[in-house]
């Protein structure tokens, strides 16, 4: 495990002060869950872009075409 000296406005210390208190968590797992949403997020951006690039371009049409036609759930329509 590593440490890191983070410098932050005082108003957002404070915020992550109080949601820390709301979730009933301490401030260094509060910091530590977001940011590895942020990673999360991001590798899984890269994922489905690299995904992307090998993708055909007629093969969405085609599964597609494999979903059963169906009347829509009550508000789901458009």
């Amino acid at each position: 495990m590593s440490a890191l000296n983070l410098r932050l406005p005082d108003s957002v210390h404070r915020h992550i002060r109080e949601i820390a208190q709301q979730d009933g968590v301490s401030i260094n797992l509060f910091i530590t869950s977001a940011v590895s949403e942020k990673i999360s997020a991001l590798t899984t951006e890269d994922y489905i872009a690299n995904r992307a690039k090998h993708a055909r371009k007629g093969a969405f049409g085609k599964v597609l075409d494999r979903v059963p036609k169906r009347e829509p759930l009550p508000g789901d329509e458009l």
